[in-house]
């Protein structure tokens, strides 16, 4: 089973229910988890999941339980100096996407990453796939 890394969107997808868009992003994170693996999420996925979520539920103690199962499911890497050194100096035309792209590669482990938005990876090393691609990948 491959490693991979969920964008932001992936998550809201998950997290938020966003319709046409959950069922194959649940599937993907129960996938995972059967299998006892966690995706690899960056540290700012959290506050930007939090932020999104709550403007949509407007509870803090329900966003805050939703980010703890995603807690679970997820391996965090930590944003740090030479990552938002390496975004800021960028050819990415999104600043969040060159972040993520930054905390992906800056774990040898991830093997691709995973995001509804693949014209914001276009400079990535990495292969980018949306959550249908990932699936039938890493059902393999």
């Amino acid at each position: 089973m491959r490693n991979i890394f969920a964008d932001t969107n992936v998550i809201i997808d998950f997290l938020g229910n966003r319709e046409s868009f959950s069922n194959a992003a649940t599937e993907l994170f129960d996938l995972y988890a059967e299998n006892k693996k966690k995706i690899f999420v960056s540290a700012i996925s959290y506050t930007n999941v939090y932020y999104l979520l709550y403007k949509q539920i407007k509870s803090h103690k329900e966003v805050i339980s939703l980010l703890n199962t995603l807690f679970d499911l997820t391996e965090l890497i930590d944003v740090n100096k030479n990552i938002i050194s390496q975004s800021l100096h960028s050819s990415f035309s999104d600043f969040e996407d060159s972040v993520q792209f930054y905390s992906a590669i800056s774990n040898a482990k991830i093997d691709i990453i995973v995001s509804r938005d693949k014209k914001g990876f276009k400079k990535s090393t990495l292969p980018v796939m949306d959550v249908e691609q990932a699936l039938r990948i890493c059902i393999q």
